[in-house]
């Protein structure tokens, strides 16, 4: 049997079948342990740190005894605890983006993907650079800044010189008064070469979601196909960095496999990381599965439930209060807006899941990866945040200003980014406001903005946001930023 090591380079070491199966014992012996849960809570709480704060996280056994209790008063403590540190660190600002899907050919035979080689319903297509072109523009007559491209694992039909390419033409694209200034990309698993040309083509972060941590299941649902190496897979993102991409993206596909397995394995990723490449995971993010062609999420046993679903979201914005963490519109309005509370800051608006949505005025269904929950539009998303006193920003300064990898940790381990985040994101919301809102979404903006502009501690910092602000607001000058 493999030793457990999170400094190791293999993946059965680092993701430890038996360490995990030990951790959830240990979290199920201790799931009414008040003296040890009201400990950890105490460990994890946030504390002041020159002008900002610094938490101390919780590793995976801690932060899976959280997730175990059952006790309703800790259960209550733990969801305030996870508010204080999203506060903490992300303050009200939630980032907004959008998926850009390149083409859905696939000869992986994932048995919880419509993108399954074998299934003969769906429409395969593969966007022209002349098609990525007119998405893009699309996406940004709609105000969005930030793309996550995505596409199936096709090595003849999508190679990494086509997914070049096409990064190439998005960043070229200069609309109106839009640009894409950040291109993060969720592409299967690859070599070191592959990722160094990704590194150079300016990519942001490299998402590549485990699906589930439990390599038995994962053989099961993978079949057939490259991604059916789970080692490969797994040791992937200690490629990308070895490659020099410094931001990577987790994330499990929760509803394959049990839930508590894939909340300790993810964390052991997230240590793992650290450990070896001193700095965790940029994001991570929390997809549950969902309904889609060819697929039937009620034929998988492990589904969870929205009181769950924010249970973990809480817990893991707890045991790693530095990562950025991400919902898409697979969930509704109403699991949105509860995440939103408990950890999440970012989020998907506006978005279409099939290969051309985008350009189409109907949203077509034939190419979808997954049902779309949340079909508003990216101005009502806007709009609907800011009546929930968030900021949506549309910020990517960090990315380039060179505040990524373990300079962007060291900020925000400190608590130090939001001296930059929180102007920022009201300079792209005006950004937005003048550029794309709606006279609805415009008026609820500036009054949040102005309000907004008050809270900046630093009058030096307040004074030049507030002069780029009315630039913005008087003339066609953009991309102001800290």
């Amino acid at each position: 049997m493999a030793k457990f090591d999170l400094g190791s380079r293999y993946a059965e070491e680092f993701i430890n079948d038996g360490e995990i199966r030990e951790t959830l014992d240990y979290a199920e012996a201790n799931k009414h342990n008040r003296e040890l849960i009201e400990s950890l809570l105490e460990k994890a709480k946030p504390r002041r740190s020159g002008n900002g704060y610094r938490c101390a996280g919780l590793n995976h056994r801690e932060a899976s005894v959280l997730l175990a209790c059952d006790i309703p008063e800790l259960n209550e403590r733990i969801f305030e605890l996870a508010r204080q540190i999203k506060l903490a660190y992300y303050g009200n600002r939630i980032v907004m983006f959008a998926p850009l899907y390149l083409s859905n050919y696939c000869v992986n035979g994932c048995t919880y993907c419509p993108y399954h080689a074998k299934n003969k319903h769906i429409a395969r297509k593969k966007l022209t650079q002349d098609e990525v072109r007119r998405e893009v523009i699309a996406l940004q007559d709609m105000g969005h800044k930030r793309l996550a491209i995505e596409a199936g694992e096709d090595p003849k039909m999508n190679p990494i010189e086509y997914i070049l390419e096409c990064i190439d033409t998005i960043y070229s694209i200069k609309h109106k008064n839009g640009a894409i200034r950040r291109v993060n990309v969720n592409i299967a698993a690859t070599t070191v070469e592959e990722y160094r040309m990704l590194k150079d083509a300016g990519i942001g972060t490299y998402i590549l979601f485990q699906e589930t941590y439990d390599k038995k299941s994962y053989l099961e649902l993978h079949p057939t196909g490259p991604k059916h190496d789970y080692d490969y897979h797994t040791e992937a993102m200690d490629r990308a960095m070895d490659g020099g991409i410094d931001d990577v993206g987790l994330g499990v596909l929760f509803g394959l496999e049990k839930y508590r397995y894939e909340f300790a394995g993810l964390l052991c990723h997230a240590e793992h990381l650290e450990a070896v490449h001193g700095v965790g995971p940029h994001t991570i993010s929390v997809p549950r599965l969902k309904r889609a062609d060819d697929i039937d999420p009620d034929e998988f046993d492990n589904g969870i439930d929205d009181d769950i679903f924010a249970k973990i979201i809480a817990c893991i914005r707890i045991a790693v209060p530095y990562t950025g963490m991400i919902i898409s519109t697979r969930e509704n309005e109403a699991v949105r807006a509860r995440a939103l509370e408990l950890g999440i800051s970012q989020i998907s608006g506006g978005s279409r899941t099939s290969v051309g949505g985008y350009e189409e005025e109907v949203r077509p269904h034939d190419s979808e990866q997954f049902d779309v929950s949340d079909q508003r539009s990216l101005d009502e998303v806007v709009r609907w945040l800011m009546q929930l006193d968030h900021i949506p920003s549309f910020c990517t300064a960090c990315y380039r200003e060179g505040r990524t990898g373990d300079r962007f940790m060291s900020l925000c381990k400190s608590g130090q980014i939001l001296n930059c985040c929180h102007p920022n994101a009201l300079m792209t919301l005006a950004e937005y406001l003048v550029d794309y809102a709606s006279p609805e979404t415009a008026a609820v903006g500036w009054p949040l903005i102005e309000r907004e502009l008050g809270r900046i501690p630093k009058d030096k910092t307040r004074a030049i946001a507030t002069e780029h602000i009315a630039d913005i607001r008087n003339s066609n000058r953009r991309d102001f930023r800290f």
